[in-house]
């Protein structure tokens, strides 16, 4: 037997009657009597009773109507699940992310991934941008979100979803701590909080950059991989930092964030979506979609 001889044998079950059982299926009354006469020979049974008005269900059609029907519900579902599968709508999606998109930009992405492509799972993994760039050259990741600007971006796609500049924060009671904006050559003589060069090289240039523009090299006090660890310590009353803006939304009372009234504009930094320029995934594709309207 097979799948279109069992959604006959459905359809003449349910209407008792070939005729209406073939309108249903959109074909002639002939070849489906027959059909269902090499089913029942193949079963060794009859399935029907045959009578004027139409038919019935023997008891040994009747032990094998909810079977049938079970049958096809699976082979339509996995029908989709293959379709789903071969149009991206399906499997799981591995994306890594760095720890302060989960300020603004991971919050307003996952919801809309998932209202948008619920078949698809996201698998998240907390990392740094270096270590996501290997990973996605390994293979190991589909998609990351990362910190920019990347000093080596190799052959990576990126996509801009998130653009903002560097804060110097300093603890609240720092005589600067009062002020609306600072120079970045005045924080010359504090102690320094920075991302170290070996996990986050390109975040850790970008500030030995601007300070050697100030005119200084920083005294490093402190290193920490993620934004919210370097504000935790300037919380302690370590140093000072620069930190992207986004950490600002959840200010305490006893950290300040305060503009750089120079150098502007060397300071922008921002956040965006990494891919392999070699990657024709649909996921991908749809996931690069959904991160470009969701931050419109």
């Amino acid at each position: 037997m097979d799948l279109r001889q069992l959604q006959q044998f459905v359809a003449l079950a349910e209407t008792g009657n070939f005729h209406r059982a073939a309108e249903r299926l959109h074909m002639a009354q002939p070849p489906l009597s027959i059909s269902m006469r090499r089913l029942e020979e193949q079963l060794g049974t009859p399935l029907f009773v045959r009578t004027s008005r139409g038919v019935r269900l023997t008891q040994a059609g009747e032990a094998a109507l909810d079977d049938a029907r079970r049958a096809l519900f699976h082979a339509g579902q996995a029908r989709a699940a293959v379709l789903a599968a071969a149009h991206g709508e399906r499997g799981a999606l591995r994306v890594g992310f760095v720890g302060s998109a989960t300020y603004a930009l991971l919050p307003k992405l996952i919801p809309a991934f998932r209202a948008a492509h619920p078949g698809i799972e996201l698998v998240l993994h907390e990392s740094t941008t270096a270590a996501i760039l290997e990973r996605l050259e390994r293979h190991e990741l589909d998609a990351g979100l990362v910190r920019v600007p990347i000093l080596n971006a190799g052959t990576f796609a990126l996509t801009p979803l998130e653009e903002d500049v560097f804060l110097a924060a300093v603890h609240a009671d720092s005589p600067l701590a009062q002020r609306e904006a600072v120079a970045l050559r005045e924080l010359a003589d504090e102690p320094f909080i920075m991302h170290p060069s070996a996990d986050v090289p390109n975040l850790h240039a970008v500030t030995m950059m601007l300070c050697q523009r100030a005119g200084f090299v920083p005294r490093v006090a402190q290193e920490a991989v993620q934004v919210q660890t370097i504000v935790s310590l300037v919380e302690s009353g370590l140093g000072v930092a620069l930190v992207p803006s986004v950490a600002a939304r959840y200010a305490n009372r006893r950290v300040r964030f305060l503009p750089l009234s120079s150098p502007r504009p060397a300071g922008r930094i921002g956040i965006a979506l990494a891919t392999r320029p070699d990657g024709d995934e649909r996921q991908v594709r749809r996931f690069v979609q959904v991160a470009c309207a969701a931050v419109r």
